[in-house]
């Protein structure tokens, strides 16, 4: 168990584009070790050094991402503005998280 993994084997997740400037919060589930997240057709892996604004890369794209769990209070973002999408079948459990009726 890690902190990012909460010991699930899937949780709704922020993940912001450092590159782009756009998020969205969705399901991921992630590698036995926690330290891949796994996201549609996407792979993100723990930057080894620090990134310039990431945690994270997309494999894929070798784009620098944001990546964390739902802030209950606040923004989720760690620079604003960001354009937010929030996956439909993540839109209950964010709401949830949020405690938002």
């Amino acid at each position: 168990m890690n902190q990012l993994t909460k010991n699930l084997k899937k949780r709704v997740m922020y993940m912001e584009n450092k590159s782009t400037g756009e998020a969205r919060i969705g399901w991921v589930s992630f590698s036995k070790t926690g330290l891949s997240i796994y996201y549609k057709d996407k792979t993100f892996k723990r930057l080894k050094t620090r990134g310039v604004l990431g945690n994270y890369y997309c494999e894929e794209t070798d784009d620098e991402y944001w990546i964390s769990g739902i802030k209950k209070r606040g923004s989720n973002a760690l620079y604003e503005p960001i354009t937010l999408h929030i996956d439909e079948d993540a839109l209950q459990e964010y709401k949830k998280i949020k405690n938002i009726e």
